[in-house]
Order: structure tokens, then sequence, then C-alpha cells
């Protein structure tokens, strides 16, 4: 479903954030990303989305290749990206129309654009939640809105950076739950490792661009050598 193949970007003061980065993900998996901050995480997922264009390498992305720009105009069908930041994806007057942007750029009908709509918000546990203003929404209520905005695309891949940033406890679990239910490939950017060790049955970690490890989170977290090396050492 995903195929990253010797993929090399720069920023434009020359520094690399990713360096001849190379993995395989199989359609179905839920794939935890992590490393510290600065190895390359948000930017992967930039390439992968087609937003950012690597300086070397291949990415495919459910058949698609991002950096071919026809190919690129079908990405939103086959990949959704949920930022970090949940104001930079709401920014209509309502959850609904927030929701419908995507469909509706795509030239669906009516029926079928609130079809989805509806189906979205059920998904994340917004029903009847179509009117309220998406600025009034508690941080947790943000994020499921703006995967809810993704999942009316139906794609087949789902990248989540950093999903339970800055959400309360009952935020977080709301989101765990949610991203647990989720069908589809999942890919996963955190640093929030006991959340990645609850959804994910297999870790990547990276640093300065680099992919450093491979295997399931059980394995990864309890190297406290690997860890440590890593700046990603705690009580986990």
């Amino acid at each position: 479903m995903i195929s990253v193949q010797k993929l090399t970007f720069d920023y434009p003061d020359g520094r690399r954030a990713l360096d001849d980065l190379s993995f395989q993900i199989s359609e179905g998996e839920t794939v935890g990303l992590i490393g510290p901050n600065g190895a390359g995480k948000t930017t992967l997922f930039l390439c992968m989305a087609g937003i950012s264009a690597a300086k070397a390498g291949t990415i495919q992305i459910a058949g698609l290749n991002p950096a071919d720009g026809s190919q690129r105009r079908q990405l939103p069908t086959r990949l959704g990206l949920v930022f970090q930041n949940s104001d930079d994806q709401l920014f209509s007057a309502t959850i609904f129309d927030d929701v419908a942007f995507g469909p509706l750029n795509l030239g669906f009908s009516a029926d079928e654009v609130r079809q989805r709509v509806a189906e979205a918000l059920a998904r994340v546990g917004l029903t009847g939640q179509e009117e309220r203003v998406p600025f009034h929404l508690s941080g947790g209520e943000k994020r499921r809105a703006a995967i809810a905005g993704v999942l009316a695309m139906r794609p087949a891949v789902l990248l989540l950076d950093e999903p339970t940033m800055f959400l309360d406890p009952r935020g977080r679990r709301d989101v765990i739950r949610l991203v647990k239910e989720l069908p589809g490939t999942k890919v996963i950017a955190s640093h929030d490792l006991p959340m990645i060790r609850e959804t994910c049955s297999r870790v990547l970690l990276l640093d300065e661009g680099k992919l450093f490890a491979d295997g399931t989170p059980e394995s990864l977290m309890s190297d406290t050598s690997l860890m440590e090396r890593h700046g990603l050492i705690g009580d986990y």
C-alpha cells in the first residue's frame, strides 16, 4: 500500500531532513512513526501527501506517485493527512461545511456529499453537531472534526500527525479509541509512545531523517539503549 524508496529531502537552507529513507507498509497495517523533534516525521508525511517535493527517491501510495502532477491530483481520494494543529484544517463556518469541503471539490452530487458527511461524522461521534462552529469546539472535538473531513474522502491510507497532542485525558482516550476503530492503512507519527504501543502493531524509528529501527512496539520500546540513543527514553 505504501512504498518509500531512497527518499531524500533537503530544506531550502541545505539541511537534510530525509536521508535515503526506505520502507514498505502493507494494506491494513497500523504503523507508528517515532523519533525526536527534527527526525523528519512531518516532512515525510508532507512528501507522502504530495505537498513537499523530494530531492531524490520515489513514493508510491495505493498505486499513485505523489511526484507526478496528474497522479497527485488523484491522491486525496487515496490518502488523507490529519495535521498536528486541527485549526489548520478547520476553516469553514460549520462542521458540516468543513467535512463537506473535500467531496464538494471532487464534484460529487449534493446527495453524495450529504451521505459522506453523515457517514464521516457518525464514525467520529459527531452526529448531530453539523451546525456547530468549529472555532467553539474543544480540542478533542476539533481533532475528531478534522479526522471526519479526511474520512469523507474515503481514503485507503490515513496519516495522523500527533493525533493526541494538546488533548486532555478524555479527549486523548476518545482519539485513541477512534484510531483503533478506523479501517484502512494508518501511519501515526507521535511522541505519545503509550498511544503508539496501544494502537500500532509495528513501529518505525526515525532520527536525522534516517530509519534506525523497524519492529514491534514492544521490541523497540523495551530496548533502553536504542531509546536512549534517540532521545526517547522514559517510563513507557
